[in-house]
């Protein structure tokens, strides 16, 4: 889930008005962002839940991994990535990805290192979760599939993986779609002791940092996801085949090491690699994204985030801030995919 800061348009194109009514978005920030009036104009409707399956579904080597993806829309559309987050996996964007590709975007959606039919290229690397690692895994997705630029959007350990390739590298990146916004931290951050009631919201990092923690994963991993599906998004009525389709994803052989690393390394509980120091000390720096950006929140966002005044100047480029309204929570493109694809395009087209 997404680390609090420091730690701590409007019509959609040819949206009914009962879709309004459960997606307003409240619009804040430096930029206005007006709905771009081309390659949006062509987006097509999708209500949640529309679609169960991808266009194509593709491997491809890429740095250290064998990694899984969906692709749809035209190969020379400009490209958007979209992330996802933990426990979630590649279906949270079954819905926005074929409104973009409708649209004219080449859509890359890929399962992160530790998910779905992703895998490490040798046995003898490292199972890490830094945040640095999986950005550098983005980056080299990108060689492989020679994207040199691309907008990229996602939510959770994809918003915070998003945010960290645009200001590492911004070159790559054209412009970017962040749930609960600048979610860029660093370990010794990670080690400051929080107030009972926000340590609280953060039990399954301390859960995860033990034995008896990383073996009950293990064990009882999707009623665990599932748990966490319900506490994030609790006006979310998901069904059993809609987390069935996802929750697959976790039993990569990978997926335990990964997650229970990522968390127990992000309060200081377990080592990273030295070769990812230079970025961590960078990251530790709090860096400006200076790329065109638009912030999304649900309204009923049940895991912890920040406030949206509390990272709005960490953005020093054309920025804008959504909150979308109608009982919508942490797993926001999935909930929300219409609102999500918009957001999209307004600041791909900016």
């Amino acid at each position: 889930m997404s680390d609090t800061i420091d730690q701590h348009r409007r019509r959609f194109f040819g949206v009914a008005a009962g879709t309004i009514a459960t997606a307003q978005l409240v619009m804040s920030g430096s930029a206005n962002a007006q709905p771009s009036k081309t390659k949006a104009a062509a987006m097509r409707t999708n209500k949640p839940a529309t679609h169960t399956s991808f266009a194509s579904l593709k491997q491809i080597d890429a740095g250290l991994l064998n990694v899984g993806y969906a692709e749809d829309g035209p190969a020379d559309g400009p490209a958007v990535i979209l992330l996802h987050g933990w426990p979630y996996d590649i279906y949270s964007y079954a819905d926005v990805a074929p409104l973009l590709a409708s649209a004219g975007y080449r859509v890359i959606v890929p399962y992160l290192r530790g998910y779905g039919t992703t895998r490490f290229l040798s046995g003898e690397t490292f199972r890490n979760g830094q945040p640095s690692a999986v950005a550098v895994d983005t980056i080299a997705l990108m060689d492989a599939l020679r994207i040199e630029k691309a907008t990229l959007a996602g939510f959770d350990w994809g918003a915070r993986t998003a945010d960290i390739v645009a200001a590492l590298w911004p070159e790559r990146c054209k412009a970017l779609v962040s749930v609960s916004g600048y979610l860029i931290g660093s370990q010794e951050s990670g080690k400051i002791p929080l107030p009972p009631k926000a340590e609280l919201e953060w039990w399954y990092q301390f859960y995860f940092a033990t034995e008896r923690g990383r073996a009950g994963y293990d064990k009882y991993r999707h009623d665990f996801a599932k748990l966490i599906w319900q506490t994030a998004s609790p006006k979310w009525d998901f069904d059993d085949a809609t987390f069935d389709r996802s929750a697959s994803a976790f039993d990569n052989p990978d997926h335990v090491h990964i997650v229970t690393h990522s968390y127990s390394w992000r309060i200081g509980q377990a080592d990273g690699e030295r070769k990812y120091d230079d970025l961590e000390k960078r990251l530790a720096e709090s860096p400006d994204i200076t790329v065109p950006t638009i912030t999304m929140e649900g309204d009923a966002n049940g895991a912890p985030h920040p406030e949206p005044g509390a990272y709005a100047k960490k953005f020093s480029g054309k920025y804008s801030h959504r909150t979308i309204k109608g009982g919508i929570g942490h797993n926001l493109p999935q909930e929300a995919p219409q609102a999500f694809a918009e957001a999209v395009v307004d600041v791909a087209e900016s």
